[in-house]
């Protein structure tokens, strides 16, 4: 590898480092206001408060085409598992210790290598099969059913893993044909009907210091998302994905400084498992021969929900905007 690929490289992976330090901030941010607002009023405003910058990104899109989906039905169970993802993981940051969020959310990229089994046709070997088996052991160790008390927020978190992965692969799986602005679009529109119906059941008087912190979640989600970009423009998937994982360094200092939550052996123990796996699945991708598909790098690591979208799109629909100025 040549010098100046080892820098870029490098560049990269700070990028990413930073990038998901944004992101933890995010979810910390989300568990502060939790203590107050229902997990649906707080994605609805922070879906409020992102959408005028997403909206400036999708109405520079200048290709000609409409809105209607080519695959309608795969872009509505997308739209509808991103919203269920959103909820699911901010309900689970409000209710659960940080530490113990991010080992079940780190179960991604093994749901992942499941899915794309049958929804992309990928084919799975021995190798990720361990792998997948093994890491859903380590997200049993860190939850402990019959053990400690299972909580809404474990089965929140799982929800999300298991949502997020399956819309990742929907985007894999019709990404090429479908324009970006649709599937950009779709999850905000469907946040905005699913949260704005369900919203005045839960409503709780909006402080105005909690209203800055709505917009911090906004703005981070959308600047994580674009370091995520630069990131990957900067350096390989092998060497920016892993970078995910350094969020959990984020959910114990976190945790530890703001929310006097301990970390237990257990849950280090099953997050370890988790992460090991999850990055034998990406290095394994990331061989040649060995994934036709290569879900898991294609993910870009991040749960997406609406106010973190996926960052595979949003460069995409930027490096479009950027061509059709010229």
């Amino acid at each position: 590898m040549s010098d100046h690929a080892t820098k870029s490289n490098g560049q990269g992976a700070v990028l990413a480092l930073l990038a998901f330090a944004i992101y933890a901030t995010h979810d910390a941010v989300v568990k502060v206001l939790g203590e107050t607002y229902s997990a649906v009023q707080i994605v609805f405003f922070a879906a409020l408060l992102s959408f005028p910058v997403i909206s400036v990104i999708l109405l520079n899109d200048k290709r000609e085409g409409s809105l209607r989906p080519i695959h309608p039905w795969w872009v509505v169970l997308r739209a509808i598992c991103t919203v269920i993802t959103g909820v699911c993981a901010f309900y689970a940051f409000s209710s659960l210790p940080l530490a113990q969020v991010y080992p079940i959310l780190f179960a991604m990229p093994l749901l992942i290598t499941v899915l794309a089994i049958p929804v992309l046709g990928e084919r799975v070997g021995f190798h990720r099969w361990a792998a997948v088996i093994i890491g859903l052991c380590g997200v049993l160790i860190v939850v402990r059913p019959g053990v400690a008390t299972l909580q809404m927020g474990h089965l929140a978190a799982l929800t999300a893993a298991f949502c997020g992965s399956l819309a990742s692969i929907i985007v894999r799986k019709i990404g090429q044909e479908e324009r970006s602005v649709v599937l950009l679009l779709s999850p905000l529109l469907g946040n905005f009907i699913a949260m704005g119906a369900v919203v005045p059941l839960v409503w709780v008087p909006l402080q105005l210091a909690d209203l800055g912190l709505l917009l911090v979640v906004a703005i981070f989600g959308l600047v994580g998302a674009f370091l995520s970009i630069l990131a990957y423009r900067k350096a390989e998937a092998v060497i920016v994905a892993p970078m995910q994982y350094s969020q959990i360094v984020w959910a114990v200092f976190f945790g530890y400084m703001f929310f006097d939550e301990a970390v237990d052996a257990p849950t280090m123990v099953g997050a370890t498992i988790v992460i090991l796996s999850g990055l034998y699945i990406v290095f394994r991708e990331a061989r040649p021969n060995v994934s036709s598909n290569q879900p898991v790098l294609e993910t870009r690591g991040r749960t997406e929900t609406v106010t973190t979208p996926r960052s595979s799109l949003l460069q995409r629909t930027l490096d479009r905007t950027v061509r059709g100025n010229r």
